[in-house]
């Protein structure tokens, strides 16, 4: 059998069973059969990675009955096949001297294709690739509630936790499910950063035109009916910017429209937020989410193997949870790490070559909190005794700074653990760390200080 028979028999059996036959499956055209591999072409940009995730198992099985064994394919986009292709549709249209109707599925594959332009969401951030854990649980289920049935519940909904933890993830699959299952509705994806960055950009725009552009700016942003607002820590500080936020909130609430925001932080922790904002903030429902525990992080790991089509052996899973423990992000990039490096060496990815690629246990005694707070302290003339007493001079403070920054950054620990050690608040730790980070962008001699003690750190 070649290539075409092999195909023609597999859209029988999947015109019965996918139910956006017509939308991805139908365009696709057959260009070769080598070594049991199927290769597609389409018409599509995003349709590659829209049917690898939701009906491979299906074509498999259809290309499996077709062909009497296993078979594997893959979907590449064709530049010139798709200007065939639209040719060819532009010829059937003048023929029937008609427009085809706008089927539901068509305004599925306009708004997806908005969404990946204007929203910014990405595709694998889905409910069905989310893995639940206790940690997680009560943020799940809130943020389904919201994508089923938004500004019905909980709205806005305030997802808070730590960096890496799944906040991005929850508030995009909202997007998603939204524009897959309720497709009239708009979304509109922002991180406060890109606002702000936008706003002040309309700000500074001279001439006679700047209402208008600010006018249109607005309107962006209030003219939607869901508006995920990501990272909103970053207003702080930013008067007019939350001045803006302030009304976009009013606007959207009182047309009942479904607002979805996420921080590090609760409302109350966020410095220099105005109360106005804040009330707003916690008016709807607060939900956050931890550090996933051991089970949920090697769950977390099969399931980006499954995804990945990575072969990996149990005891790696078990040995990346164990050393990796404060996020999803670092759990993903030690995965990622080692599966390349079993890719690039042609070599099964076994617990063996996952210790020899991480050597996680050579970089636990390399660096903790304690030898960075020392190695600080010792710079600055300060004792270990003073970072944890509740010592507030300058000389104290300045250095308890300088060790949190440096302990976030080279050991990768949570604010959490870091509060922990030094006897403070989270949010204290937080602080710190956001005061380094923007003076060492300034501060010449704050950045030649912070490298020679880190110098120093590895030399010892």
């Amino acid at each position: 059998m070649d290539e075409k028979e092999i195909w023609i028999k597999a859209k029988e059996e999947l015109a019965n069973t996918v139910p956006t036959f017509k939308m991805w499956i139908e365009p696709l055209e057959p260009v070769s059969f080598d070594g049991n591999v199927l290769t597609l072409i389409t018409a599509h940009a995003l349709a590659p990675q829209a049917i690898k995730s939701q009906h491979d198992a299906k074509i498999l099985e259809a290309l499996k009955n077709a062909y009497g064994q296993n078979v594997s394919y893959n979907i590449l986009y064709d530049e010139e096949f798709a200007e065939r292709y639209q040719k060819e549709k532009k010829k059937e249209l003048q023929k029937q001297k008609k427009t085809l109707a706008d089927t539901d599925e068509n305004r599925i594959m306009d708004n997806l294709a908005q969404m990946q332009s204007s929203a910014n969401l990405n595709l694998k951030y889905k409910f069905s690739n989310f893995v639940v854990g206790e940690n997680s649980r009560f943020a799940h289920a809130a943020a389904f509630a919201v994508a089923q049935n938004p500004a019905k519940k909980y709205n806005p909904l305030f997802i808070y936790g730590a960096s890496g933890l799944g906040k991005t993830h929850l508030m995009q699959a909202i997007g998603h499910y939204i524009i897959f299952n309720k497709p009239k509705l708009k979304v509109k994806y922002i991180k406060t950063e890109e606002y702000v960055n936008e706003l002040i950009k309309n700000i500074q725009c001279g001439g006679n035109d700047r209402n208008s552009r600010m006018d249109k700016f607005r309107q962006k942003y209030r003219n939607v009916d869901v508006l995920l607002i990501d990272d909103i820590q970053f207003l702080e500080s930013k008067t007019y910017t939350m001045e803006e936020i302030f009304h976009t909130f009013d606007s959207l609430h009182n047309k009942n429209k479904q607002i979805v925001i996420t921080s590090d932080r609760l409302p109350k922790d966020i410095p220099t937020l105005p109360d106005r904002l804040r009330t707003r903030f916690e008016m709807g429902l607060m939900v956050d989410i931890t550090p996933p525990d051991f089970e949920t992080r090697v769950a977390i790991l099969k399931n980006l193997a499954e995804q990945a089509n990575v072969k990996a052996e149990f005891d790696v899973f078990e040995y990346i949870a164990k050393n990796f423990v404060n996020n999803v992000r670092e759990l993903e990039g030690a995965f990622n790490k080692v599966s390349a490096y079993a890719d690039i060496e042609k070599t099964d990815l076994t617990l063996e070559f996952a210790k020899k690629v991480l050597n996680c246990e050579s970089m636990k005694q390399e660096i903790t909190i304690e030898k960075v707070a020392r190695a600080v302290g010792e710079y600055y003339g300060v004792s270990l005794n003073d970072f944890l007493s509740s010592a507030r001079n300058q000389r104290v403070s300045s250095a308890r700074h300088v060790a949190v920054y440096m302990a976030r950054e080279l050991t990768q620990k949570s604010f959490e653990s870091i509060a922990e050690f030094f006897k403070k608040k989270h949010t204290t730790m937080l602080y710190s760390y956001e005061k380094i980070r923007d003076d060492l962008k300034t501060n010449k001699n704050l950045d030649q200080d912070i490298s020679v003690i880190r110098r120093t750190l590895r030399e010892n």
